[in-house]
C-alpha cells in the first residue's frame, strides 16, 4: 500500500494546548446584535457550525435541523419554564471555532454548545468547552478521536467514523458480491481520503477492518481537500487494477474532478462507495451527471428511506417545507434535529442546566432503535458516544438518492454496477 508522492502535508487533527492557551487569552470578538428576551428569562444554547467557507452548505443545513428543534420544543413551552434561543456562531477553521466557542461561554453565557458537522471543528472546540466545563453535544463530525480523550462534558449523538467503516465493508460482502458472483475477498479495494481528520478517521477505519475481514486493500491515497489534481488520479487507479474505490470525507470539489477524470479516461470501476455528505448532495450529482448514475454512499439517515423504521421522517421533511420553502438538501438537518431532541430532553429530565446533572440525565437516556425519525436510538456510553447511531448505505438511482441497505430500511433494491439499470 502507498500513498502520493510527495503525501499532502497533514492538516493537525487538534489544536495544541499551547495554540489553545494562545486563543483563550486572545480578546474575544464583539458580541453579535441580538434580539431576543430578557437575559434570565431565557435559556441560551450555542450553535457552532462552517456557515461560510467549502462546508458552508452542509453546516447551514445542519445548522437547520437544529433550529427546527428547537422551535419545536419551545412550541411545548420550552425548556425548564423558558424558552430556548439559539446563538448562532461560524467557524471555517479550527482557530476560528475555538474563538467562536470562547464568545458563546464568555460573553453570550450559553448553558451548552451544540455543532459542528466537521471533526477538525469539533476537536478544536470541544476542548476549549472541556477546559471551561462547558457541554458540547456534536451532532455531526464522525472522526472517533472526538470521544476518545476522556472528556467528561461531550456527548456525540451521531455515528463514528468506525460505524461508517462496517457499513461501508457489510455492502461489500452482502450487497455487491453475491449479484457479482464474487468472493469479496477477491475484490481489489483502493481507499482514497482526503487529508483532513474526517477522512483521515474513516480511512484508518477501512483500512482496519478491512485487514480483520481479509479484503485486499490494494493502495490507500491520500488527498488534500478541495484537490483538483484528482482529475489525474484516474489512470492510477486504473492501473491499481482498482473493483471498488472506496472515497473517504470527499466534498463536492474532490468529487467531480474524481469522476471527471474517470470519465476522460474512459475507466470507472465496478463501484465507488463514498462516505461523506458531499456524495449525498444533489449538487454534486447535478455537476458530475449521468457518471453519477448508481454511486453508493454510506451517510446518516436520508429523507428515501422506510418509515417503519424511521417513523416521523415524512413529518420532519414537511415541517422543514414549510419553514425553508425548500426540499431538505441533506439528511444532515434530520440528523442534527434527532441530536438536538436528545439533548434538549435530557435537559428537561436534568432539571437544571448544571453539567452534573445533565451528565447524569444523558447516560440515562434510553432510546429504542427504530422510534425515531433518523431510525436511530439514543444509549449513550462512559465517553459520551451514542451506541445507538447507524449510518445506511444509499444510492444515486435514476437522478434520486434512495436508501438500499440495511433491507429494513431500503426504498429500493440495490444495484450492483455504475451507470443506469440493465434492460
Amino acid at each position: 500500500m502507498s500513498a502520493v508522492a510527495p503525501p499532502p502535508r497533514r492538516r493537525p487533527i487538534l489544536l495544541g494546548t499551547a495554540a489553545i492557551a494562545a486563543l483563550a487569552r486572545a480578546p474575544a470578538r464583539p458580541a453579535r446584535a441580538q434580539s431576543s428576551p430578557a437575559a434570565g428569562n431565557e435559556l441560551r444554547l450555542g450553535a457552532l457550525f462552517p456557515l461560510s467557507g467549502p462546508l458552508a452548505l452542509l453546516g447551514d443545513e445542519s445548522f437547520r435541523g437544529v433550529e427546527l428543534a428547537v422551535e419545536e420544543r419551545n412550541a411545548q413551552g420550552g425548556v425548564l419554564g423558558k424558552p430556548v434561543r439559539l446563538v448562532r456562531a461560524d467557524a471555517a477553521d479550527p482557530a476560528q471555532a475555538v474563538a467562536e466557542a470562547k464568545r458563546l461561554m464568555e460573553q453570550d453565557r450559553v448553558a451548552a454548545i451544540l455543532g459542528t458537522r466537521a471533526s477538525a471543528l469539533s476537536l478544536a472546540a470541544s476542548q476549549v468547552a472541556e477546559l471551561q466545563g462547558v457541554p458540547y453535544v456534536e451532532l455531526g463530525a464522525v472522526a472517533d478521536a472526538i470521544t476518545e480523550r476522556g472528556f467528561r462534558n461531550l456527548y456525540r449523538t451521531c455515528p463514528r467514523a468506525a460505524d461508517y467503516a462496517a457499513v461501508v465493508l457489510d455492502a461489500v460482502v452482502e450487497v455487491l458480491a453475491p449479484p457479482l458472483a464474487t468472493d469479496p475477498t477477491a475484490f481489489r479495494l483502493v481507499v482514497l481520503h482526503e487529508d483532513a481528520p474526517d477522512g483521515q478517521s474513516v480511512a484508518a477505519a477501512l483500512e482496519q477492518q478491512i485487514a480483520r475481514r481479509g479484503f485486499q486493500l490494494v493502495e490507500k491515497i491520500a488527498h488534500p481537500p478541495r484537490a483538483s489534481d484528482l482529475a489525474s488520479l484516474a489512470p492510477r487507479l486504473r492501473g491499481a487494477g482498482t473493483d471498488i474505490l472506496l472515497h473517504a470525507g470527499g466534498q463536492q470539489s474532490d468529487i467531480v474532478p474524481l469522476f471527471r477524470g474517470m470519465q476522460d479516461a474512459n475507466w470507472r470501476p465496478r463501484m465507488v462507495i463514498g462516505t461523506g455528505g458531499g456524495y449525498s448532495l444533489a449538487e454534486t450529482a447535478r455537476a458530475v451527471g449521468a457518471a453519477f448514475e448508481g454511486v453508493m454512499n454510506v451517510d446518516v439517515t436520508q429523507f428515501a428511506v422506510q418509515e417503519r423504521l424511521a417513523p416521523g421522517v415524512g413529518a420532519f421533511a414537511e415541517t422543514y417545507r414549510r419553514k425553508y420553502g425548500t426540499e431538505p438538501r441533506t439528511g444532515d438537518s434530520l440528523a442534527s434535529a434527532f441530536g438536538a431532541r436528545v439533548f434538549l430532553d435530557a435537559l428537561a429530565r436534568a432539571g437544571a442546566a448544571e453539567r452534573d446533572r445533565l451528565r447524569a440525565a444523558l447516560l440515562a437516556t434510553d432510546i429504542a432503535e427504530g422510534t425515531t425519525a433518523t431510525g436511530w436510538g439514543a444509549r449513550f456510553d462512559e465517553k459520551g458516544q451514542n451506541q445507538r447511531a447507524r449510518p445506511f448505505l444509499v444510492q444515486w438511482q435514476g437522478g434520486r438518492l434512495v436508501t438500499v441497505f440495511p433491507p429494513a430500511a431500503a426504498v429500493a433494491a440495490p444495484r450492483a454496477r455504475l451507470g443506469p439499470p440493465r434492460d
